[in-house]
């Protein structure tokens, strides 16, 4: 059973920085790709980067985040990162790790709430 537990959302001021962690279970990181996602409100949830593994053999980042977070992993403790640095206040909204399930469903975690203050 696939799952993905996120953690590491919080207050931090404008041009802090927090570090996402998204715990997974069900399947391999070597294997398998993990992106992350996130939903701000009143708005549709967006891509915000994507991990190595699967046919992704390179990490990718959406333009409004490039060069301020970076996705990382570990595969010994089946762990994925998302490293938020400079962060705005535009920011602000449930962080979501994810994974295929078929090519056109997904396997979601429970999201972690990141608030930006400026």
């Amino acid at each position: 059973q696939v799952q993905l537990v996120e953690s590491g959302g919080g207050l931090v001021q404008s041009g802090g920085s927090l570090r996402l962690s998204c715990v997974v279970s069900g399947f391999t990181l070597s294997t398998k790709g993990v992106s992350w996602y996130r939903q701000a409100p009143g708005k549709e949830r967006e891509w915000v980067a994507s991990s190595l593994g699967g046919i992704t053999s390179s990490p990718e980042y959406a333009d409004s985040v490039k060069g301020r977070f970076t996705i990382s992993k570990d595969n010994a403790k089946n762990t994925v990162y998302l490293q938020l640095n400079s962060l705005k206040p535009e920011d602000t909204a449930v962080y979501y790790c994810s994974t295929l399930k078929t090519s056109r469903e997904r396997y979601w975690g429970q999201g972690t709430q990141v608030t930006v203050s400026s």
